[in-house]
């Protein structure tokens, strides 16, 4: 099984992405996809993604504009658990578009 990578991103790049990391992980296992993530600010996103290790983004705080070469997904909704179904639905749609690579 494939694992994919994600970074996720808020504005201190600790308390809430970690939180919206370990969120992900639990909802995805139960789905039987794995995750590993990578905690950062929005300054240090662009850097990390064009680095290449990450097959997207979720993010509680606005990013930098920029091309980042990989999906960015909003978690505002998966952190609040308003709109956390379309937060999972937009997630599950980006894993199956990598998993036809």
């Amino acid at each position: 099984m494939k694992t994919f990578r994600v970074l996720s991103v808020c504005g201190s790049g600790t308390v809430t992405s970690s939180m919206i990391a370990e969120k992900l992980k639990d909802e995805l296992e139960e789905r039987g996809i794995r995750i590993t993530a990578t905690e950062a600010k929005p300054t240090e996103a662009l850097n990390l993604a064009q680095g290449g290790g990450f097959d997207f983004i979720t993010h509680t705080s606005p990013l930098p504009k920029a091309d980042y070469g990989i999906p960015t997904i909003n978690a505002v909704g998966f952190l609040t658990g308003f709109g956390e179904e379309e937060f999972l639905d937009e997630v599950m749609k980006v894993i199956k578009e990598l998993s036809k690579k």
